[in-house]
């Protein structure tokens, strides 16, 4: 995901997880970017029909993607 076509489209800090639902204007993909108060995370693609799901439900996706990386719904573009 290109950092200058990434719009912020949601963001949450709770606990000391930020959550951030980002959008690449460019490549049309949708990610779930997650960052513990340890600076430790992760950013998983996700397909924009469940995007606003897995902003809030960040880990049973990432435990999907995990589990079954091909199973997961990715948006069509990869980079």
């Amino acid at each position: 995901m290109s950092h200058a076509a990434r719009r912020e489209l949601a963001y949450r800090n709770q606990n000391g997880l930020e959550v951030t639902l980002l959008w690449d204007s460019r490549s049309n993909e949708v990610s779930v970017e997650v960052i513990d108060r340890d600076d430790s995370g992760f950013r998983l693609p996700i397909a924009g029909h469940l995007a606003l799901d897995a902003f809030h439900h960040p880990y049973a996706y990432a435990q999907s993607y995990d589990d079954h990386p091909a199973r997961l719904p990715q948006t069509a573009s990869a980079e």
